[in-house]
């Protein structure tokens, strides 16, 4: 049965600025973005500066695709001054540089997404419409290298406290600490004396050869021991 006009869904269209220094290259990304029917180029930039003077002129984009490395203003500054000035404005990373800090800082100052230049044409347009309908992206080259990272991270995490051993009591000694509590309402809560406590925080403390009790959190939480 044929639906009427009303019950079809139509997608709205995706504008979006689109900025990168070298002309070749944000030449070939237009092109393989305006293959999607509702993907609309509205601007072009060199910069971040000439980004924030297309915003000034009254573009309306949905999405800013930005490479990090450009003159005059970069990525990642760009990035800070859209997410103050035009919050409503989303913005996507696509570049080469793939360290884990960059792509952390970038999430933390706003970005919406995160893809490296030699992601498909497929995967790139995924990415723009699911962040387009509010989601976050980063590209499946860097989810599977993070992923990695981190089961490498937690096998020699376990390596590590293999020999070790904790009691009941140490492990919620150890969890009261990592919330802050002291000696003494550790003692309330648990119905233990304050040197009781004491004796097991010095016995945490010595077993994981931490200096003090700001080390042993740190080496209980780096460790998985407590979140």
């Amino acid at each position: 049965m044929a639906l009427r006009a009303s019950e079809l869904l139509i997608e709205p269209m995706i504008n979006i600025i689109l900025a990168d220094d070298h002309t070749v290259v944000r030449s070939g990304i237009k092109l393989l973005l305006e293959a999607d029917p509702v993907i609309n180029i509205i601007g072009e930039a060199v910069s971040g500066a000439g980004v924030l003077d297309l915003l000034k002129n009254e573009s309306k984009p949905d999405i800013i695709l930005t490479d990090l490395h450009m003159p005059d203003l970069s990525g990642m500054e760009l990035l800070k001054e859209v997410t103050e000035q035009y919050p409503a404005v989303r913005i996507v990373i696509l570049t080469m540089v793939n360290d884990e800090f960059t792509v952390s800082a970038a999430f933390d100052n706003g970005a919406r997404g995160y893809l490296v230049k030699n992601v498909g044409a497929d995967e790139l347009i995924f990415a723009i419409h699911h962040i387009a309908n509010g989601g976050k992206y980063m590209s499946t080259d860097l989810s599977h290298f993070f992923f990695k990272k981190s089961v490498q991270v937690l096998n020699i995490a376990k390596e590590i406290t293999a020999g070790l051993t904790f009691t009941s009591r140490e492990m919620e000694i150890l969890t009261l600490l990592s919330e802050g509590f002291t000696n003494g309402e550790m003692g309330e809560k648990l119905f233990l004396s304050a040197r009781t406590i004491e004796g097991h925080r010095q016995s945490l403390i010595d077993k994981t050869k931490s200096k003090n009790t700001a080390a042993l959190i740190k080496y209980a939480v780096v460790h998985g021991l407590v979140t």
